[in-house]
């Protein structure tokens, strides 16, 4: 595939026979803490250790990668309707682009393929048509893949590698028709100018046209009514609302419309899912998997946090539920393990792609421990399971959330 932007020249690994030592290790951690603000090394039991991971403007996120960068937030800031910027999360597959923020306005977009005029414009005339501005739930498929039994490998992302934000730009359909797009083009190829790593592949995924040529699919240059963050893919962003977060490409700069599926491997082998519920820990044949698109219903509890100790009498639970392209209808709550469910307050949100709020407060009189859960919803009756549906990437998390908690006399 041709592309433009700042990728440069992949650098091949050479051989060495040179013995890795404790000094090695040292110098290279080192380096690794300066380039992502990492806190200093403290001495351990076995050798040099983090005393921190602290990565610059998300001092608050769980680490999960250093580089690159893969950073989850803890529930328990996940408490405003929007989220703002230093806690929402990361997640990175690829060397990130960097970009100075004095060429920005020249960030040229390539759009070949199927198109009769294929063009490249800048972020500068991208900005002159018209503006558009969706609230979207960004979720990473992953999200949640350390719960599932047996376990599964990749980035273990508990609860926290989701947030929402309000993303404006241009509407992507209004690109492909200046570019002139066929008819006959079935995909939007993505690109971006992120680097791979040694010898992965590069991260590139496609769109099917009908969800390219939605409207509230978008270019994005700003967060929150902010530009982009770096690690959040400044200065341009593709934001494919209600599906999971790999479709959002961080740092685009080309856009391929063809009549057929990228035959990568982000597409022709991860982000895919069984067609059909496979046993836990089973094999998957190829054939048997599809691309994973849209999200499941899901919700978390962002208050009380799981192990907490709080005082006999109200106990107010709150948190948020999510489906994708659906709607949350209702979402339910539990005190005792599941035997009777009551039906939580939600927000006054409402907005297509974005997560409600919930909340609601019990009377809990007697001390000891309880379990409280909580169920969403969605417009189509879907609602969350009990059992996960296993699968061999690990996605799609989303049976009813529950924390446990300490009650003690007043």
């Amino acid at each position: 595939m041709k592309k433009t932007g700042t990728h440069g020249k992949r650098q091949r690994g050479l051989k060495s026979h040179h013995k890795f030592t404790r000094r090695d290790f040292i110098a290279g951690a080192l380096e690794a803490g300066a380039a992502v603000g990492l806190s200093r090394l403290l001495p351990g039991e076995s050798g040099m250790v983090f005393a921190q991971n602290v990565i610059e403007g998300k001092e608050k996120l769980i680490v999960r990668s250093i580089r690159p960068e893969d950073l989850e937030t803890p529930v328990g800031l996940l408490k405003t309707y929007l989220t703002p910027k230093d806690l929402f999360y990361v997640r990175t597959h690829t060397y990130p682009a960097r970009v100075e923020e004095k060429d920005a306005a020249g960030w040229p977009l390539r759009i070949e393929g199927m198109v009769d005029r294929p063009m490249t414009i800048t972020l500068d005339e991208l900005k002159r048509l018209p503006k558009a501005s969706v609230t979207v739930t960004l979720e990473c498929a992953g999200n949640g893949r350390a719960f599932f039994d047996p376990p599964v490998a990749g980035i273990q992302w508990e609860k926290g590698a989701v947030g929402t934000a309000r993303w404006t730009g241009a509407r992507l359909s209004d690109v492909l028709k200046k570019a002139g797009i066929k008819a006959s083009a079935r995909y939007v190829v993505a690109n971006g100018a992120d680097k791979p790593l040694g010898t992965m592949p590069d991260f590139v995924r496609n769109v099917p046209i009908a969800k390219a040529l939605h409207a509230d699919t978008i270019l994005a240059w700003e967060m929150n009514g902010e530009p982009l963050l770096p690690l959040h893919g400044f200065p341009l962003r593709l934001i494919v609302p209600g599906w999971e977060g790999a479709y959002a490409v961080k740092w685009v700069n080309y856009l391929e419309a063809t009549d057929k599926e990228h035959d990568g491997f982000f597409v022709k082998t991860a982000y895919r899912y069984p067609n059909k519920r496979v046993a836990p820990g089973a094999a998957v044949p190829p054939q048997d998997m599809e691309p994973l698109t849209g999200l499941v219903v899901k919700s978390f509890i962002n208050a009380p946090l799981d192990g907490a100790t709080v005082k006999t009498g109200k106990v107010r639970i709150s948190g948020f539920a999510w489906a994708g392209e659906s709607s949350i209808s209702r979402v339910d709550v539990s005190m005792d393990n599941g035997s009777s469910w009551m039906q939580a307050n939600l927000g006054r949100e409402r907005e297509r792609y974005a997560w409600q709020s919930f909340e609601y407060e019990f009377t809990i009189d007697a001390p000891g421990t309880y379990q409280l859960l909580a169920r969403a919803t969605d417009d189509k009756g879907r609602q969350q399971p009990v059992v996960p549906q296993w699968n061999p990437s690990g996605y799609l998390w989303n049976v009813i959330d529950m924390v446990r908690i300490n009650v003690n006399a007043s």
